[in-house]
């Protein structure tokens, strides 16, 4: 390997950063997926309602969106190729996801306008992730 196929900083950066956002991603899922009748109880009831009413199938999304960026991220930084698909399976399903989310359940009913700005902000972080390692296969950084 050259010099000049050394990933960068920025490259350390970015992908440490995406390894703790999407382990923050599956810290949200264990947390939403697990969640005891106690605490459930405890949600004021628009918002109970809304976690009750969430079909197998986003729940599904969420854990394959949010454990395959975890893994696409692990492998951008072991500077592995495998990064890439997992970033798109991982885009995939948050689209699923969030489609469900913005379109499909009363979530602003409930929390508002600003409900709506999670949803998109993970999208554009899911977009960035496939695409940054697009640019870093381009470069050589992967194998």
């Amino acid at each position: 390997m050259t010099d000049s196929n050394k990933p960068t900083t920025l490259f350390w950066i970015i992908g440490v950063a995406a390894l703790v956002w999407n382990g923050l991603g599956v810290m949200s899922y264990i947390g939403q997926a697990y969640m005891t009748d106690e605490v459930r109880a405890a949600l004021p009831e628009a918002e109970r309602a809304l976690y009750e009413n969430i079909p197998t199938w986003v729940t599904a999304a969420f854990a394959i969106a949010v454990f395959g960026g975890l893994i696409g991220s692990a492998f951008l930084l072991m500077r592995k190729k495998l990064a890439r698909p997992m970033f798109l399976l991982s885009l995939i399903a948050i689209i699923v996801q969030m489609s469900y989310n913005l379109f499909m359940s009363r979530a602003a009913e409930v929390y508002g306008p600003g409900s709506v700005v999670m949803p998109i902000m993970v999208i554009l972080i899911g977009v960035f992730l496939l695409m940054y390692s697009k640019k870093t296969i381009t470069k050589g950084w992967l194998s």
